[in-house]
């Protein structure tokens, strides 16, 4: 869902930077862009490490472990699916810009600068998507090995 998500709104994108190039200049795309995602990338991925250790140390039953709140874990996972969504998003619309930067000419340094500027967005909005797939990994139940769900179940 993630890549046709990506895939849907870069052909948009690169479409609306193509018709708003004819009728003038294109918008800039912000600096901030890039950082901004970065930062959530790093936001989720210190989160999903610290749930990881607590998790081990729960599982571990180590003295003194401080549990994981399995609605905290819930809301974790769901600002990862989110936030997931949102980067393919992002860096669709970005991606889109960037080709139509790259096919139509880098001939001034200020398309040069956008053109770098779309590609680390891209960049950063991928560690999103990494970060949030790894979240989902750390909290995601264990397999249940008992197929028919009982006690006295025989294994085979």
């Amino acid at each position: 869902m993630l890549v046709g998500l990506f895939a849907v709104a870069g052909v948009l994108a690169w479409a609306a930077a193509r018709l708003w190039d004819s009728f003038g200049t294109l918008p800039s795309v912000p600096v901030a862009a890039p950082i901004v995602l970065a930062v959530i990338a790093v936001v989720l991925f210190a989160t999903a490490l610290s749930l990881r250790a607590r998790l081990r140390a729960q599982r571990e039953r180590r003295p003194g472990a401080k549990g994981v709140d399995p609605l905290l874990a819930a809301r974790a996972v769901v600002f990862g699916q989110a936030s997931a969504l949102v980067a393919a998003l992002v860096a669709g619309m970005y991606g889109g810009v960037g080709v139509f930067l790259l096919i139509d000419g880098l001939d001034t340094p200020a398309r040069r600068d956008q053109a770098i500027y779309t590609g680390a967005s891209v960049l950063a909005a991928a560690c999103v998507v990494a970060a949030a797939f790894f979240m989902e990994r750390v909290c995601k139940l264990p397999e249940d090995d008992d197929e028919d769900g009982g006690a006295g179940a025989s294994r085979a």
